[in-house]
């Protein structure tokens, strides 16, 4: 029987991949990426991808597999995974599943969400209006699901408006019946968390860190190469904001600020999706590294 694969989830700057690099030096594992931008190459000080060092240490996979000029499905991400963990099986290697996006946590384990297909007529007649009026549709229609969508993130107001237009039900009722599938994937579940103020504090400091290391040349040559980040690439906090410092349109202490904000949104959006996956063992983040080792070892054991 295979091994289950360990997952390590959080929000951003909760220190998932330091622990899932230890742990993996224990297991003589190796790393999924499960972070919807970590995915594009060349997006590495603003995503936080692990080092070129660590990298050549412990295979990472579904890393730098898409340009950042091209969009990027959930579909593709499983397909990707799913093939990844096969590989991982046949081979007889550990695998750890590590990042911060919810939804591909959850398709992966549990499948992709059925809804209706896409629309082009309706999604653009949907994109032409002002995401602050669609928010406001969506309210009427679909309470649940602006609830846990940004007024901002013009993508799935969109994506749940088309839903509601074609169906008649709320996106929300439809996933909701998604939730009961079986999982997919025998897993560990780990999760790093921390009070507000204190994660607070460390989303900060790392956008601090980030700028100091250079994040404002890497969306400059992006741009000079591209010439513009996709719909997807473009949702990665920090990037749209660092090119309109670029632009003129904003100071880079303003725009630090924009995206300290912008990261301390997500990590919420983050923390509030994962507090409804169950069976994880939670662990506090500012308890020491090789506390937290142990701890994951022990639920994660070696194969006898």
């Amino acid at each position: 029987m295979n091994p289950p694969l360990l997952v390590i989830l959080g929000p951003t700057a909760s220190g998932k991949t330091e622990l899932a690099l230890e742990v993996a030096r224990h297991r003589g594992a190796e790393l999924l990426n499960v972070d919807s931008m970590q995915v594009y190459r060349g997006m590495d000080i603003g995503t936080a991808k692990a080092s070129p060092a660590e990298r050549a240490e412990i295979p990472h996979h579904l890393l730098d597999v898409v340009e950042p000029n091209q969009n990027h499905t959930v579909a593709r991400f499983v397909q990707e995974a799913d093939q990844v963990i096969a590989d991982c099986q046949k081979r007889g290697v550990r695998l750890i599943a590590v990042g911060g996006t919810p939804l591909y946590y959850k398709a992966l384990f549990q499948g992709l969400f059925e809804g209706p297909g896409a629309d082009e007529s309706l999604r653009r007649r949907l994109r032409e209006r002002d995401p602050a009026e669609l928010y406001q549709q969506l309210r009427q229609v679909d309470l649940a699901a602006a609830g846990r969508i940004h007024p901002n993130d013009s993508k799935r107001l969109v994506r749940a408006l088309e839903v509601y237009e074609l169906t008649g039900q709320p996106i929300s009722t439809l996933q909701t019946h998604w939730q009961g599938e079986p999982t997919r994937h025998q897993a560990v579940w780990v999760g790093l968390t921390t009070d507000r103020e204190k994660l607070n504090r460390r989303i900060n400091q790392r956008v601090k860190q980030m700028l100091e290391a250079g994040w404002v040349d890497e969306v400059r040559h992006l741009v000079e190469q591209y010439g513009a980040l996709s719909p997807t690439a473009a949702e990665a906090a920090g990037y749209n904001q660092i090119i309109d410092h670029l632009q003129g349109k904003s100071s880079l202490q303003e725009t630090a600020e924009q995206i300290k904000i912008l990261t301390r949104q997500l990590a919420r959006r983050q923390i509030k999706w994962f507090r409804r996956f169950e069976g994880v063992m939670w662990l506090d983040v500012d308890e020491p590294l090789e506390q937290k080792v142990g701890r994951v070892l022990k639920a994660w054991p070696a194969q006898p």
